[in-house]
């Protein structure tokens, strides 16, 4: 695009900064500060009370899970946990919230001045710096109806679904991202991924991306040099995908380069992203906080958590995946590449399931990185989503292990349990598919393929013993797969003597 600048020149000539805002919504029963449920989906304006709906009249209540949530996360982000902090009314007119304001935390949020280490695809660790975590609410999903892309402008009318108003949200805000250079795309990607996997860690959030459980409002800014002033940032809105997060990062960079060069000046602004065409386009001048008029909010008492009580949580917080990851490739003895390929792949639970039901690191990987693998992409689910469980595969390793079935039965048999036939060992049962461990009976076969290749006999007598081979598949045909194959080579060597 004539637009925009080579990636490789705007990597030479400016240094990029970044700043990243992450929504993740809560999943809690009920919303941040009323009874309404807190449930994706259902029947527009279903799920909401007169709070919701922000009457006159009513009043607001902290959600104390929603409170319990939010200080984990902070803990989790290495964050400083207020002893004392407050909500405030961040002012602004839209329809998705009928009061006109969104609660949320201004200069006092819950969690401060943190840190998190993220692991990037070659094994660095970058580190980001958290500036604060804050707890607020969602606001509700406007629809707009009549335009040529779904959007205000142009739309015949709009409506509003509240149902989302009022479910619990903490934005974590980071301080400005410097020294990334060339890697910023992958590093606010690589960000918000860890952020994801920590709130399903954490168990606080579902953090589907597709649902907008967790959204990242991405900023965008470029300098001449590291020891420069900070640039004009532009903030693309709710980026809902790794990729997008990513593809982004590096459109703004070009786009904003080209402006530089040409000695022209970046907006600040907002932007939206478009998936389709893999561009940001122009939304409206970015508002700094004064324009929110933000004050303390007098329906909500302050909230102060007990110092035993955030050490309590402190002391509760599950293992942190990065640092999850790191000790269970070291045990299991993965590389680097073979354990990326496992996470990638959403693999990491079920292999450690099923080492932890019995079966080596090795073939367990084997197993839901190659046959489950391919069946999950066949059927155009997620590995976890097959029929069939970790105990399940462990105990289809352990009949290859035993004697009991070759890898070639185990796939069969594997086939049977994803069809429904039962676990391993009465597939194995129901389709005859165990090893048979009559030694006569592999004795006749050999014998019987001996006497139809006399020609190959002779080689082998002759002492061209790794004309064997051509023997073995035909052993093994006589006895229908089910004869232990490291045992038919011996047997047709000794035979030949």
């Amino acid at each position: 695009m004539s637009d925009l600048l080579k990636y490789s020149e705007v990597v030479d000539q400016f240094d990029p900064v970044l700043g990243i805002e992450v929504h993740v919504e809560l999943g809690t029963k009920t919303k941040m500060f009323d009874g309404a449920p807190n449930q994706f989906g259902g029947q527009p304006n279903t799920f909401i009370t007169p709070v919701s709906l922000g009457l006159p009249g009513s009043l607001p209540v902290v959600n104390q899970k929603a409170v319990e949530y939010a200080i984990k996360i902070g803990l989790a982000l290495n964050c400083q946990i207020a002893e004392y902090c407050r909500f405030a009314r961040k002012n602004y007119f839209y329809p998705d919230l009928t009061k006109a304001f969104q609660t949320s935390q201004y200069d006092e949020p819950i969690a401060f001045d943190g840190y998190v280490d993220v692991e990037l695809e070659d094994g660095t660790m970058f580190r980001v710096d958290i500036e604060r975590a804050h707890m607020e609410e969602d606001a509700g999903k406007n629809t707009h109806v009549g335009g040529a892309d779904g959007r205000i402008q142009g739309a015949d009318y709009s409506l509003v679904d509240y149902n989302r108003a009022g479910v619990p949200l903490v934005e974590i805000v980071t301080k400005p991202i410097e020294g990334a250079g060339e890697r910023a795309p992958e590093v606010a990607a690589k960000y918000v991924e860890t952020l994801r996997d920590i709130f399903r860690a954490l168990q606080v959030s579902q953090a589907r991306m597709e649902r907008g459980n967790v959204r990242a409002d991405v900023n965008v800014s470029l300098r001449k040099s590291p020891d420069a002033p900070l640039g004009t940032r532009t903030e693309t809105k709710n980026v809902n995908s790794f990729r997008a997060i990513e593809r982004s990062v590096r459109y703004e960079m070009r786009r904003q380069g080209k402006i530089l060069q040409e000695g022209g000046k970046v907006t600040q602004e907002t932007r939206h992203w478009h998936e389709d065409t893999g561009t940001t386009s122009a939304g409206r001048p970015k508002s700094d906080a004064e324009d929110y008029r933000y004050f303390p909010e007098p329906d909500l008492v302050p909230v102060a958590p007990a110092r035993d009580y955030v050490e309590q949580l402190r002391q509760s917080l599950p293992e942190l995946p990065v640092a999850r990851r790191r000790r269970l490739r070291q045990e299991f003895g993965f590389t680097e590449m073979e354990m990326r390929d496992v996470v990638n792949a959403g693999a990491l639970d079920l292999i450690e399931q099923t080492v932890q039901a019995g079966t080596q690191p090795g073939p367990a990987r084997k197993w839901w990185m190659s046959e489950l693998s391919r069946r999950a992409n066949e059927t155009e689910v997620t590995l976890a989503e097959l029929p069939v469980s970790p105990a399940q595969v462990a105990q289809l390793q352990g009949l290859v292990d035993s004697g009991k079935l070759t890898d070639k039965l185990a796939r069969k048999v594997l086939e049977g349990v994803l069809d429904g036939e039962g676990d391993p060992v009465q597939v194995m049962v129901a389709r005859g598919l165990e090893l048979v461990e009559d030694d006569g009976a592999l004795e006749a076969a050999v014998s019987k393929v001996l006497d139809a290749n006399p020609d190959i006999v002779a080689k082998i007598k002759d002492g061209k013993t790794k004309a064997a081979g051509a023997l073995v598949g035909q052993v093994m045909k006589e006895m229908r797969g089910k004869a232990d194959a490291a045992k038919v080579m011996p047997m047709i060597l000794e035979a030949c003597k």
